[in-house]
């Protein structure tokens, strides 16, 4: 029965791929990225071997810590684990409880990400090459360590199930994942600092991780080669009593989610009063743009856009801070007006299936236009002109505002006008409604990509005179130009805001019914 599941894993991976040829060159790509880390991970630990013994129990203590922790909670904040064999859809079978755990556990080793784990912590032998029966204790360890990395990773998924399938939960997981990955830089330039300063107390951490669950496992080989044989037992038996605990938990949670599977939920709250509809005015601009706004305000996919505003001016503080000059600072402005004005274009595509009430109700495309970006200006205007006030405030360039309000104004402008525009003729592959917000469809990532350049350079283009007029009352110190930026800029983006909406509009009435097949060949 094991030997069949993991055969059906493989041959549902490959019909898969069969049916996707992006899918399968970013398969293959994603193989060559982690051969080539644990190809690095590999000279690293080779190079370990002739360290001290307690640099080498350090680093193998330290990184199969965090490595058995990244497995545990990342797949809580991402898209989730590879469930190629989807328990959910097994429920039904007669197969014993201990079957499916070992059948799942089989099939998680034998995936890339397993396989990759799997031989960097056998490499972690390569530090004590020199001694080796400590060498081939390593390699047993390692062998646990990789496994309690796998079903650690099934344990807390089956146990959070019920909880991490709601909306909020969701929206938990994009607000955890999105606000690390765009503090990636500060972070790494923080723990190199604090590598450099207090790399003399990683012996005292070391030591504290080494009677955990997390790094218990990792110890042995370090105690046994520093000549702690009773040290070495105890961490061993942690380390296997972890596993097995592991082991024990996930069975209980998976039989009992399989039993009683989670039943969705309504909250009659939700259901109560017209909401942002009680707002914006009873025309059909006004219920897209009450809609929309709702949109921003409940769906993860939107959300992720919005975590990134407040992010940006500590992220270009921390760089500007570090360098000592808070001029940096007169760049969160426009910064951000980039990011709200180019942020409604994939919204027909987020739309997905939903889009088709817009052409049955006959809502005309100049409507729409105009609804969505009502929808998003009711945030976007404040926002971006509060920013750039408090940038000019903190750096202490007020001669320089007028200048930067032209140049920021004038990029929302003319970003929802060209968001207006394209979203109208394209449907991207996006993320559907539901989906994880970070999940990818086989070769949308790299069409949206390319298009996202192509906008950005004319959005460039088109916002060029207010930005030559702001930059050269700069460098001359003449302000009335930063007067005329302002004006320049205001009044070109909403021309051209007109022109994009009305244009998007137009296409949008001609070719509705094509872009809702393509929408629908995405689902």
């Amino acid at each position: 029965m094991v030997a069949h599941l993991v055969r059906l894993r493989f041959r549902l991976l490959i019909n898969g791929l069969s049916r996707s040829p992006w899918q399968a060159v970013a398969v293959i790509l994603g193989s060559v990225y982690a051969l080539f880390l644990l190809f690095l991970a590999i000279i690293g630990l080779f190079t370990m071997s002739f360290a001290p013994a307690e640099v080498g129990r350090t680093v193998s203590v330290l990184g199969g810590a965090a490595l058995v922790l990244g497995w545990t909670v990342l797949p809580l904040l991402s898209s989730g684990i590879d469930e190629t064999v989807d328990p959910a859809k097994l429920a039904t079978f007669p197969i014993p409880i201990n079957t499916l755990v070992l059948a799942l556990a089989v099939s998680a080793l034998l995936g890339v990400p397993g396989v990759v784990t799997t031989l960097a912590t056998l490499a972690t032998s390569l530090i004590w090459w020199q001694s080796p029966l400590i060498a081939v204790v390593a390699v047993v360890c390692g062998a646990v360590g990789a496994a309690t990395c796998i079903v650690g990773s099934r344990m807390l998924a089956a146990l959070t199930v019920r909880i991490s399938s709601g909306r909020r939960a969701r929206e938990a997981k994009t607000v955890l994942v999105v606000i690390p990955l765009i503090l990636l830089g500060p972070a790494i330039l923080g723990i190199s600092s604090l590598f450099r300063e207090f790399s003399a107390v990683f012996p005292a951490i070391t030591t504290v991780v080494a009677w955990t669950p997390l790094g218990a496992i990792w110890a042995v080989p370090g105690d046994l080669a520093l000549g702690n044989p009773g040290y070495a037992v105890l961490h061993a038996l942690i380390g296997v009593a972890t596993l097995a605990a592991s082991v024990l938990v996930w069975r209980w949670a998976l039989d009992r989610t399989l039993e009683r599977p989670g039943r969705l939920t309504t909250n009659d709250r939700s259901k109560r009063g017209l909401g942002w509809f009680r707002v914006f005015p009873g025309t059909p601009s006004g219920a897209v743009a009450a809609r929309a706004l709702t949109y921003w305000i409940r769906d993860p996919r939107y959300t992720q856009s919005l975590i990134s505003v407040p992010l940006v001016p500590a992220l270009v503080f921390f760089y500007s801070g570090a360098s000592g000059d808070l001029t940096g600072l007169l760049f969160v402005g426009p910064i951000v007006a980039v990011l709200l004005g180019m942020s409604i274009y994939t919204d027909v595509s987020y739309d997905n299936t939903a889009f088709s009430l817009h052409l049955q109700t006959g809502v005309s495309g100049r409507d729409d236009r105009w609804g969505r970006v009502l929808g998003v200006s009711v945030f976007a205007m404040p926002v971006t002109a509060i920013l750039t006030v408090a940038s000019v405030w903190v750096s202490g360039s007020w001669d320089r505002l007028a200048g930067l309000l032209g140049i920021s104004l004038g990029l929302l402008l003319t970003g929802l006008a060209l968001s207006s525009l394209v979203s109208a003729r394209f449907a991207f592959s996006v993320p559907a409604p539901g989906d994880n917000p970070f999940k990818s469809r086989p070769g949308g990532g790299f069409t949206l990509m390319l298009s996202m350049f192509a906008s950005w350079t004319a959005l460039t283009i088109l916002a060029l005179p207010e930005m030559i007029l702001a930059l050269l009352g700069f460098a001359i110190d003449q302000p009335i130009l930063g007067w005329i930026a302002l004006v320049v800029g205001v009044g070109l983006g909403m021309g051209l805001l007109i022109i994009g909406v009305r244009w998007g509009g137009k296409i949008l009435d001609q070719r509705g019914a094509e872009l809702l097949v393509q929408l629908q060949r995405q689902k």
